[in-house]
């Protein structure tokens, strides 16, 4: 790869991943770059990440809509290697499956898999943030035959992995709030660098007549919003910085926490910021634990942190408490939800609440929709359906 195309590419990728695009149009350009930078079979699979969890709250490819249910079972319930939460936790941020294996990819169920839609190379990168979020991650295939990955393809997604991670996480903040859900749903504002309000989308008022010294009536935004505005511009100046979110958490006066986003847009040389206003909440994955099982505070903290694959002394030193306490929690905890393993913990989770996230996300796509991520409440979800 000529060191002049992979600056291209990487410029154009950057791009688009400031432009404020919706998710399904950052993978098919991303793509489009790829391509011929990074030679592979079917396309790409991109999947979005709920960082809290690092469970896949969306999958797209064009060669494949909708995921084959094995690919699940082999994620979630496989003792295997090249997993998806693996590589978003490790400390390269990708993987290949013939590396994983030692060059021997036969004896894993996931190449086994893989070589039935007839793909042979895999390799797995994690689109992490700068300050380590993992957001997402994307698979590249090839065909039996065909050469191993090389350095420079590799080193090609890791140069482009933040811009991406960012991308992502813009385009799900963006699309939950055009594409907006029940009472809570976020609020948008689009802000020039002149500090004019240029639009907003139905419902941001109350937002922003709900934070302090704001008055909507007189034009005047809250300093809160302003503030966040300005970092996010800011950000855009400087390269390394282009990706990252502005984020302030903010006490309302109606004495609730809101959290705010900014988020810096950047197309045709100019350049605009994207605030999103929407309630403070825990990792959304916690009240769904606590509302199904009944877990404690701690319990669903012990149950999140199992979910991202941290393993038993980990969680003791995140918690600080011993491993013996964190042996207890797990046994209560697999009492209350019905399971005997961590495994089962986790597919029973990913099932329960993810897994309909992603399939409803398989059917937005061809319909323009945005894409969602973290856990999907089915509960919820058929109640608002019925109203």
């Amino acid at each position: 790869m000529r060191p002049s195309a992979r600056q291209r590419a990487r410029a154009r990728i950057e791009e688009t991943s400031c432009q404020g695009h919706d998710l399904t149009t950052l993978w098919r350009e991303t793509s489009e770059a790829l391509a011929p930078l990074v030679p592979h079979y079917r396309g790409v699979c991109y999947y979005t990440l709920d960082p809290a969890s690092l469970l896949i709250t969306s999958h797209f490819n064009e060669a494949m809509p909708e995921l084959p249910p094995e690919f699940f079972a082999l994620e979630y319930y496989q003792d295997d290697v090249n997993k998806l939460v693996d590589v978003a936790r490790s400390a390269a941020g990708y993987s290949t499956l013939h590396d994983a294996t030692g060059g021997d990819p036969t004896r894993s169920a996931r190449w086994r898999a893989n070589m039935a839609y007839g793909g042979d190379q895999e390799l797995v990168a994690a689109l992490r943030t700068p300050a380590g979020e993992a957001w997402g991650a994307l698979t590249l295939y090839r065909e039996p035959g065909e050469p191993t990955f090389d350095d420079d393809e590799i080193g090609l997604l890791r140069d482009i992995a933040p811009a991406l991670a960012a991308g992502a996480r813009r385009g799900l903040l963006i699309g939950e709030a055009t594409d907006p859900e029940g009472p809570d749903a976020p609020g948008l504002l689009i802000i020039s660098p002149g500090w004019e309000l240029e639009s907003l989308t139905p419902g941001t008022e109350r937002w922003i007549a709900d934070l302090p010294d704001g008055d909507w009536d007189a034009g005047r935004l809250p300093s809160s919003v302003l503030a966040v505005a300005g970092q996010a511009l800011r950000s855009a100046e400087h390269r390394d910085a282009r990706g990252m979110v502005a984020v302030a958490r903010v006490l309302s006066c109606s004495g609730t926490w809101v959290v705010l986003h900014g988020a810096p847009l950047v197309s045709d040389g100019r350049r605009r910021v994207a605030v999103i206003v929407e309630p403070a909440h825990p990792a959304r994955i916690t009240p769904l634990l606590m509302s199904a099982y009944g877990l404690t505070a701690r319990e669903r903290e012990v149950t999140r942190l199992v979910l991202t694959g941290e393993s038993t002394a980990q969680i003791a030193a995140a918690l600080v408490v011993s491993p013996h306490t964190v042996q207890e929690h797990l046994k209560r905890i697999f009492e209350k939800t019905g399971v005997r393993s961590r495994r089962d913990l986790v597919g029973k989770v990913f099932f329960a609440y993810y897994e309909p996230r992603v399939r409803d996300n398989e059917g937005r796509v061809p319909l323009g929709r945005a894409v969602r991520g973290g856990p999907m409440d089915p509960i919820a979800s058929d109640k608002t359906a019925d109203s």
